[in-house]
Formats: structure tokens, C-alpha cells, sequence
């Protein structure tokens, strides 16, 4: 059943342009040795712009502030899973724009969307009702129910309108910066509600925020406070006060971490930008617990891992509604690239928000939202999901082979799930070369953490793009250790 659905799903990508690099497909079972079918360089790493690409660098060197490292060459455009520099040269697209291109690049469907909808209404700001966010707010609530989520179980329903609220914001710092503040607004009603007092009474204390190491929440000041990497924080302090920082799955530390003053708890259930590290289920559930004994609100950052990533609509959907949070906060994938981000939060939570208590001028505007719902409703489809599941199965099969071959290289484990995956190297030194070595063979990685190689591709990747991939990851491993 699973290869015909397979069938279904490559017929329908046969749109998509064809690889230049052509090979035939191997089998996970059938391959006993990593390929070498990459060693030689294909997209020498230029030393200096070329001359189609020296206008626009010299320009951004000249103007845009330099927090970027960026190599020497220039995109043009992208189509599937694939993007051209403006000197013809094709990589293969493993980035998927930091896990946000659920589609790929230019979409043929996602286009349509978004010119017709452009060219209705752009922008309208939160002063007036338009008519997609309603819809967008509905499809993520039922989605959640049926898939799982927030604490509901799979199959579930609810009245309309009712058991969970949506709020728009435009990027995941501002969705997780949102789930701060009513968190901390929470947190005062609770206090309020056990002393007696007012809520904004000066001694008010239910105000701490715990997060874990290797977090990351982004680079907005809330939301910094709680991205504990010295590296991030430190040119920026002092932060927010009444951040704690514990370890991730140390359940003995729980309790005592997770105190009468915490108003929330934040956490990724699977870290992406800090390693692919997962949260267990054990450790989400003395999570969960403990928020319920003090009062404290329950965030996940599914920005990165959330949205069908991992063949749920969320990360957490496979768990039982004992380790689901109070709030999910969400970005990336939701449109496929227009800036979106959401915060979606269970009624008990969203009903200390009143008219005032939050805002945006540009988050939830037609367009993001028109291409919101025109995503989620097809990534969400039954078809896209078993193929991506397949897809998925067929990548982590793959990849588990390469800590055999190289396990003096690789750690013995491949980290993660679905398709946000990570590669973990013995030697920190090596995943900024091995990004380096890929793209020199025009395969598109990125590092996570001190220690990984982050896989993140679009949703809709191919078995066949998945070998092209693995195959060059092999290539380059097997060249690290030649010269180990």
C-alpha cells in the first residue's frame, strides 16, 4: 500500500524539473558501502564573487548590517527542490530555507495564491475583519483535534469556536515573544486569585520563566532571555529578569526547577537550532505535572519542528495529552516562506486577553493568511502525509547506515524525526566543514548546535532527491575520515 501511495505522490511531483545529477536508486538494503559518487568537487568554493555576483555583494557589504556569513555567491531563483546561483550553478536544497519551505521553491499552486490574493487585498492591518484569518485560526484548531495536540487526543472534536484561540503574529520570535507575555499576564491572574490581591499589586512574584539549554526561541529580547547560548546572549545582557535554565529530559530536576513563582515553562519538543535534540515522553510528562501543581503555563516553540515536519501536525500529536502543552507557538512552514507566525493556546489560557492586551500592525494580513490556509490545507492532506512519512522513513534508513561505516566520526545514533534530522560528529570541528564540502558538491546542509549536521528538507522531497543527498553526505564523510 505504501509504495502505491508512494506511485501517487511522485506523479504528482513529475512537474518538477529534472536532476542534472542523474543516478539510479539504491536501496537501503541493497548498499553495503557509503558512495563515492561525490568526491570530486563540482561548485568550487570561490575565493572571491564572481563576476555576476560582485555587484550584489559588493552592495549588501556596503549596506546591510554585517551579522551574516555568507559564501561567495549569489541565488537567483529555485524551483522544487532546487536553487540556482547567478552563475547557472544548481544546488540541491536541504535547507529548505531553515525548515520553511514546506513546498519548495516556487510552487506553481502557492504563486497562484498568492498574486490573486495580492491583488485583492494586501494589507488591511487588525483595525478591521478580513476573510482568511477566521478561516486559517479554524483549519489550525481542527487540525489539532484531529491529528492530536494541546490536549486533545487524535479524532477529537469540539464545539464550534470553542477549546482553543489563535494569534498572528509575523516570525516565531514574535509567536514565542506573544506566549511569553500572556504567560506572564497568567501568571499574575493566578497569584492574584491565591493572595487575594490585585493583580498588579507591586508584590506580585509569579513571574519566572524556565527554559532549557541548548534552546532557541530567537533573537527579540524576550525571547533571547530565554535562548541560553552565551554566544546569543551575552553582547545583549542584561535580559529579562527571572529566567531559570534546566537541563533537557532530567526529570529529577523538575520539581524543584519548576517553582511556586514560575509562570511558564518553555521548551521545543525537539531542538532544532541547538543539536536535534528530542524531549522524551517521560521528561514532557513530569514537565506537564509539575506546571499543573503550581500553576505555571506550558509552551512548546514547534516553530521549527511543528507543521507535519514530523508526519503530525505537531510534533507533541504523537504523545498522549498527558505531555501536551497549554500553548504552541509556530512559524516557519506555515506559508511556505511569507513571514507568518502564530500563537495557539487553550481556551483557559487565551481568556485572561482582553481588547488592548496585544497587538500587530502587520501580523494575520490577508495574504499571510490566503497562503497560510492554502498550505496547511495541503500539507495536511492524507496523500501528502503518507508520502512525506515514507519519504522520511526511507531518508532516516538511510542515514542510520553512515554511523556504522564511520563510527569513529559519527555518534552511533541519528538524531531526530520525520524530516528534521541531525548528524552528530565526535569532532565539533567537523560540521562547518562538512556544510562546507556539500555545497561544494551542490548539496545545501546546515550545522545544528556545536556537534551536528542539521537535515531539514522541503515536506514534499523525493526518494530520489533523498539518494542524490545521502549519497554526497557519505562522499564527504568518507573524504573527512581520508584525511582524519
Amino acid at each position: 500500500m505504501s509504495q502505491f501511495i508512494t506511485r501517487l505522490a511522485h506523479r504528482a511531483l513529475a512537474g518538477r524539473p529534472k536532476e542534472s545529477l542523474q543516478r539510479r536508486q539504491i536501496s537501503s538494503t541493497a548498499q553495503s558501502a557509503p558512495s563515492t559518487r561525490y568526491t570530486a568537487l563540482t561548485h568550487p568554493a570561490p575565493s572571491s564573487p564572481s563576476i555576476s555576483a560582485a555587484p550584489f555583494i559588493e552592495k549588501s557589504n556596503t549596506y546591510l548590517l554585517p551579522v551574516y556569513a555568507r559564501p561567495n555567491f549569489v541565488l537567483s531563483h529555485g524551483k522544487g527542490a532546487y536553487v540556482w546561483d547567478t552563475d547557472g550553478n544548481k544546488y540541491l536544497d536541504f535547507c529548505a530555507g531553515i525548515a520553511v519551505n514546506a513546498l519548495g521553491h516556487a510552487d506553481d499552486e502557492f504563486v497562484k495564491v498568492m498574486t490573486t490574493e495580492a491583488g485583492k487585498l494586501l494589507h488591511s492591518s487588525n483595525l478591521f475583519h478580513h476573510q482568511w484569518s477566521g478561516k486559517l485560526a479554524e483549519l489550525l484548531v481542527t487540525l489539532t483535534q484531529r491529528d492530536g495536540g494541546l490536549g486533545w487526543e487524535p479524532g477529537s472534536t469540539s464545539a464550534p469556536g470553542s477549546g482553543a484561540k489563535v494569534f498572528f503574529a509575523n516570525s516565531g520570535t514574535e509567536a514565542n515573544e506573544g506566549a511569553l507575555k500572556i504567560a506572564r499576564k497568567v501568571g499574575k491572574a493566578k497569584w492574584a486569585q491565591r493572595t487575594g490581591k490585585a493583580w498588579d499589586d507591586a508584590s506580585a512574584d509569579k513571574y519566572e520563566i524556565v527554559c532549557f539549554e541548548n534552546a532557541f526561541h530567537g533573537r527579540s529580547m524576550g525571547a533571547l532571555s530565554v535562548t541560553s547560548n552565551p554566544k546569543y546572549q551575552k553582547p545583549f545582557a542584561p535580559l529579562i529578569p527571572g529566567v531559570k535554565v534546566g537541563k533537557l529530559n532530567a526529570v529529577e530536576d523538575v520539581e524543584e526547577l519548576v517553582g511556586e513563582n514560575t509562570c511558564a515553562v518553555i521548551l521545543e519538543p525537539i531542538q532544532g537550532e541547538g543539536g536535534i535534540f528530542a524531549a522524551s515522553e517521560e521528561f514532557l510528562r513530569a514537565v506537564r505535572k509539575r506546571c499543573d501543581e503550581i500553576g505555571a503555563v506550558l509552551i512548546y516553540d514547534e516553530v521549527q519542528c511543528g507543521l507535519y515536519r514530523t508526519g503530525k501536525i505537531w510534533a507533541h500529536s504523537s504523545l498522549p495529552p498527558d505531555c501536551h502543552p497549554d500553548v504552541v507557538t509556530m512559524a516557519k512552514p506555515l506559508a511556505n516562506g511569507f513571514p507568518v507566525g502564530a500563537v495557539l493556546m487553550r481556551d483557559s489560557i487565551a481568556e485572561v486577553m482582553t481588547v488592548g492586551t496585544h497587538g500587530t500592525t502587520f501580523g494575520g494580513s490577508p495574504v499571510a493568511c490566503a497562503l497560510g490556509f492554502h498550505v496547511l490545507s495541503r500539507v495536511s492532506k492524507p496523500l501528502f502525509v503518507a508520502n512525506m512519512t515514507d519519504t522520511s522513513s526511507y531518508l532516516h534508513s538511510r542515514l542510520s547506515h553512515l554511523p556504522k561505516w564511520f563510527p569513529e566520526i559519527l555518534e552511533p545514533e541519528v538524531r531526530g524525526r520525520g524530516l528534521i534530522l541531525g548528524l552528530g560528529f565526535r569532532n565539533q570541528d567537523y560540521p562547518a566543514k562538512m556544510v562546507g564540502m556539500a555545497r561544494e558538491r551542490g548539496l545545501l546542509v546546515l550545522t545544528a548546535g556545536s556537534d551536528a549536521v542539521r537535515i531539514i528538507p522541503s515536506l514534499n522531497i523525493s526518494r530520489e532527491e533523498v539518494d542524490i543527498a545521502v549519497d554526497v553526505l557519505e562522499s564527504c564523510i568518507g573524504l573527512l575520515r581520508g584525511t582524519a
